[in-house]
């Protein structure tokens, strides 16, 4: 390290410089059995930005349970996950992430894609091993190409991570980064073009903190009572005799045997059946009965967690956990993390981050469980459908204490927040998230970006890439798709300072978690569409999509401050609103779902001065405003 100091020593994986024994040693792990591990923080030791700091990329075998195996990854420094950066607001860091994994290394991820099991039973992603099919050969031929994104932050394109520009074995990625933010968990993590769901797989990824003086003013719990929990899913493979190996595997359940258009099998996005917080396998930890601060990302690839807090009995424990903050920052009051019945009422999304407060003051000598609830089931039990076959994610264990605690929650958070209204003047963008069914798109949903047609009286309908959309006024408007792919012409060029409002309406029965690089948004609402007129097999709509008056859907508390990443379900339009503000050049926005990102969920966007607009040539620039919701 040249500018930036180690603070803590955190667990994390032991260096690649030899092989360690690898021999299977059970067919099922023992949950809350290995202490979590906390990684290393590092803080700038100095102001002086023009000095670089070399975060690497290393080989790493990580013993992900002690019943395993150690599990060959890839981690920054080695770690995984990798070390928390922490620096003050205004504080700008330069960081050289440089690939340092051996040309000859082997790639640390098996990828199968496997048959569908019969209805009713069990998916296969919910059971370790390969089933018997050979690793995809491809995918065992990577190599070491990495780019690192840090997730949320204002920084100019150049710096951004762009997924074309990752490097090889001994380059170095080359990023500063302003810190000119409230106080924020942001995160970073790989963002390679095509193949981010496996290299993130690999361990690569770590958070991110911001410091600033309106956080420091309310006196969280920090220092031991401050913990960074990173939740990611995982699946394994298996010898001949079932027995765990420790070898990550990539496990995606065919949908599709062959798409006529590709020829290729078509597969879901990945879930794994063990979860791992912050690198190990259903960890617990020891913690005093006093308020303690969790910083939670979501680093699964596709999983969506429903997080409950448990009991001894498996009761949801009311009244103890909330929630102070969420992608963007502080939110403007705590809001209670309630759990009414066995209803979760903390939904993480991949990429989602939750800045959490937990008082185990009352809970002395106590074990509460962290576990995740399948849809519709009692919260301490697995999902008998099988999308959640084990629930464990982690365990609190509460010492007896001697010193009291006096931190007490804030009534208010943020008092610098300002809630964003539709009185601003702002552009607007039309996003169509389509079915994987639809005409021309290989068996895999896409992102359409829509113009609206001014006069549609020559149209013939229905017609491929023409959409008609009812809206809550009544009036039908008509509009042309522009784009349906990531390497499609430039559809949106965005005026820095402006205040923009991107409407994402979801054809598809799946939750797609949207993220958009650069700025902060804040959600204005969700309304309910029949979405029963988009024919798939057209392209287009028979029938215009509708609004749906009778089904009225409200924001969430935790949805009401800053985030990056929203949660679209199907059916719904979510309209949100942000400013574009702070750094230039060209970003994207995306799927959160790393197998929906991959597969060409993702679109291009510029961001450049209002005066240099004046002077575009009409071309690929879409000027700003362009595609008008009304």
């Amino acid at each position: 390290m040249t500018d930036l100091i180690e603070r803590t020593t955190g667990a994390a994986g032991q260096q690649a410089d030899k092989e360690p024994d690898k021999t299977p040693v059970t067919d099922e792990l023992t949950p809350y059995v290995a202490p979590l591990p906390v990684p290393p923080v590092l803080r700038p030791a100095s102001a002086d930005v023009l000095r670089e700091t070399e975060i690497a990329i290393r080989p790493a075998w990580v013993r992900l349970h002690p019943q395993l195996p150690p599990t060959l990854m890839w981690g920054y420094d080695g770690q995984v996950p990798g070390p928390t950066i922490e620096v003050r607001r205004g504080q700008r860091v330069r960081i050289a992430w440089t690939n340092r994994i051996p040309k000859d290394s082997e790639y640390p991820v098996t990828s199968v894609e496997v048959p569908a099991r019969a209805p009713g039973t069990p998916p296969p992603s919910t059971d370790p091993g390969r089933e018997g099919v050979e690793p995809d050969k491809d995918v065992a031929a990577l190599p070491a190409w990495t780019v690192t994104h840090l997730h949320g932050a204002q920084t100019g394109g150049g710096n951004d991570g762009w997924a074309d520009n990752a490097v090889g074995h001994g380059d170095a990625q080359l990023s500063e980064h302003p810190n000119d933010h409230q106080a924020v968990q942001w995160w970073y993590h790989d963002h390679a073009m095509n193949i981010t769901r496996w290299n993130v797989m690999t361990g690569l990824y770590g958070t991110y903190l911001v410091r600033d003086e309106e956080e420091d003013a309310l006196r969280l719990p920090s220092g031991e009572r401050e913990i960074p929990l990173l939740l990611a899913d995982r699946n394994l493979d298996t010898d001949e005799d079932g027995r765990l190996n420790g070898r990550l595997l990539h496990k995606t359940v065919i949908v599709q045997q062959s798409n006529p258009e590709t020829g290729k099998p078509v597969s879901i996005p990945f879930t794994g059946p063990y979860t791992t917080v912050n690198g190990r396998i259903w960890p617990y930890t020891e913690v005093d009965a006093a308020w303690y601060r969790f910083r939670l990302v979501n680093a699964s690839n596709a999983r969506i967690f429903e997080l409950v807090l448990i009991d001894e009995d498996g009761n949801p424990v009311p009244g103890v956990v909330h929630q102070i903050g969420s992608d963007g920052g502080l939110l403007p009051r705590p809001v209670p993390v309630d759990f009414d019945g066995d209803l979760p009422t903390l939904t993480a999304a991949p990429a989602e981050r939750f800045d959490l407060l937990v008082d185990f003051r009352a809970l002395a000598g106590r074990t509460l469980r962290l576990v995740n609830k399948g849809p519709g089931q009692p919260a301490g039990v697995p999902d008998p459908a099988g999308n959640v076959r084990y629930p464990h994610v982690l365990e609190f264990r509460i010492r007896e204490t001697c010193a009291e605690d006096t931190f007490e929650l804030p009534e208010v958070l943020s008092g610098s927040f300002r809630r964003l209204t539709h009185d601003l003047p702002h552009g607007h963008r039309l996003i169509l998230l389509t079915p994987p069914a639809t005409k021309g798109a290989g068996g895999h949903p896409e992102i359409w970006e829509l113009t609206e047609v001014g006069d549609p009286g020559g149209l013939t309908l229905p017609a491929d890439g023409i959409v008609q959309v009812t809206g809550p006024d009544g009036t039908t408007r008509t509009y042309r798709r522009t784009s349906r792919t990531f390497n499609d012409g430039l559809g949106f060029t965005i005026a820095e300072g402006g205040y923009e409002q991107w409407s994402f309406l979801n054809l598809a029965p799946i939750v797609h978690p949207m993220h958009i690089h650069l700025a902060d948004f804040q959600l204005l609402g969700r309304d309910a569409y029949d979405v029963s007129g988009f024919d798939p097999a057209v392209g287009g709509t028979r029938t215009p999509i509708r609004y749906d008056a009778g089904r009225a859907i409200p924001l969430a508390p935790n949805e009401r401050g800053n985030k990056d990443v929203f949660r679209v379900p199907g059916s719904q339009m979510l309209r949100v609103m942000g400013r574009f503000d702070g750094a230039y050049g060209r970003f994207m926005y995306h799927c959160h779902l790393l197998e929906h990102e991959d597969m060409g969920m993702m679109r291009p966007f510029v961001v450049m001065p209002a005066e240099a607009m004046r002077f575009d040539h009409g071309g690929t620039h879409g000027g700003h405003g362009e595609g008008h919701t009304g």
